[in-house]
């Protein structure tokens, strides 16, 4: 079911039953091949399969609508819930666009069937659509699907998009790169995020679940996710909110791995590390999470100092935070406050996502977004948009699934062009591998 909420009209009417399940499963193969819908990391993680509700947003109101309006669902639900975890009884995951004119839609999607596991526990939630009777009806045991044997995949062969100007991509993204150092030299923002994108063409029937395999494999410190075509391993937890304990952690400030050579890598690493550069980057971007969440929250704290956190493709200066929740709020809320922060739009970030809307020459869509779950209590956990891409519906002609995939990078005075192209391409390894034959 697709609904856009209205205020005036009920809220669809949910039941959820959860129960434990004996054996731990493996959650990429039971996704949906061709729609997979799943969130993981290491032994933690959810897989939905099919869909009892979907509710779309667009707009600047849209985390204010989806919060308000998966209260109103939450509060009339009817949730027989004996495991009692974080991620257990009625939820949805969801996915949110970047920019306030985006076309691309915001959504969340309650699955009929959700298989979760927490380390060593796991657990079957069953929803049904009381309004509809989409879902599996009321029982008292629940079986667990069996994994699927992966299927079809000859891979995408990614390549610069073609922008509708006719301009090259890579051209227009240098372009951009260097007018936005001429605003920075005119003080009209500290730091902006210019980023470009990748396309390729996904051939009928390919099973999405190879890719999101390579890459739970692969990405073991990110969050690898699938929500309505939006695939990615995000290593930026946006905000985690679970009885009361908020968590997030900033990324800001990237240098290239070069895992072959020992030595030249931890160069690169203490280059990052003793970079005034990339420290001054990684100061805003952890500011800006501090000052989004400080309304909202009491006992804030930060790790002292950045620190390197290692990934297969890059090194990431990154810095913990941890608060207890203030007021009463849900995890979308949480996420209102701080999207966009400066890792991903720049400071002051009104200014810097104006010229983001003149420098880039195409809608981001989800891209640096927000993408996780919310549970019944307001508890969940999201991440930005990033490593990622999205996959289209088929085009009827073909069949065929366009591949989208971007990835960007923090503008600041004395920022290289060549430089920061290189930083991207780094940043679109996780994707055009997990993507590739």
């Amino acid at each position: 079911m697709t609904s856009s909420p209205s205020a005036a009209a009920p809220a669809p009417r949910l039941r959820a039953i959860t129960r434990p399940l004996d054996q731990v499963p493996e959650l990429v193969g039971l996704a949906d091949p061709e729609h997979p819908l799943i969130w993981t990391r290491g032994d933690r993680g959810c897989v939905g399969v099919g869909e009892a509700l979907r509710l779309t947003f667009t707009g600047p109101r849209r985390f204010t609508e989806a919060a308000e309006e998966w209260r109103r669902i939450a509060r009339t639900a009817i949730i027989d819930d004996p495991v009692g975890m974080p991620g257990s009884g009625l939820v949805a995951l969801g996915t949110f666009a970047f920019a306030d004119s985006s076309a691309a839609e915001s959504v969340l999607i309650v699955p009929r069937v959700l298989i979760a596991r927490h380390r060593g526990r796991a657990w079957i939630t069953e929803i049904t659509n009381l309004d509809t009777g989409a879902g599996t009806g009321q029982q008292t045991e629940i079986a667990a699907p069996e994994p699927q044997p992966r299927g079809f995949w000859e891979g995408v062969a990614m390549h610069d998009r073609t922008l509708e100007s006719g301009d090259d991509s890579v051209s227009a993204y240098i372009a951009g790169v260097r007018e936005a150092g001429r605003r920075i030299a005119r003080s009209e923002f500290e730091k902006i995020v210019i980023a470009r994108q990748l396309e390729g063409e996904l051939p009928v029937g390919s099973d999405l679940r190879i890719p999101l395999e390579r890459l739970a494999r692969q990405y073991l410190d990110c969050w690898t996710f699938a929500v309505d075509g939006f695939i990615g391993a995000s290593p930026e937890t946006l905000v985690r909110s679970t009885g009361g304990a908020v968590s997030a952690r900033v990324l800001a400030g990237t240098r290239g791995r070069h895992a072959e050579n020992e030595a030249r890598d931890l160069r690169a690493r203490d280059e990052l590390l003793t970079s005034a550069k990339e420290q001054h980057e990684h100061a805003f971007a952890v500011q800006s999470v501090v000052t989004a969440l400080s309304p909202l929250v009491r006992d804030l704290h930060t790790s002292e100092e950045p620190f390197p956190l290692r990934l297969p493709n890059v090194w990431h200066l990154a810095t913990d935070l941890g608060a207890a929740l203030g007021e009463e709020s849900s995890s979308i809320e949480l996420v209102d406050a701080l999207h966009p922060t400066a890792a991903v739009a720049g400071t002051p970030t009104s200014a810097a996502v104006a010229a983001i809307a003149e420098l880039e020459p195409f809608d981001r869509g989800r891209y640096s977004g927000a993408v996780g779950w919310i549970d019944a209590a307001g508890d969940g956990e999201w991440v930005i948009g990033l490593r990622c891409a999205q996959v289209d519906t088929a085009t009827p002609a073909s069949g065929e699934r366009r591949v989208i995939a971007s990835a960007g990078g923090g503008i600041v005075a004395g920022s290289d062009p060549e430089h920061e192209l290189g930083e991207t391409v780094s940043k679109f390894r996780p994707i055009s591998e997990a993507f590739a034959r």
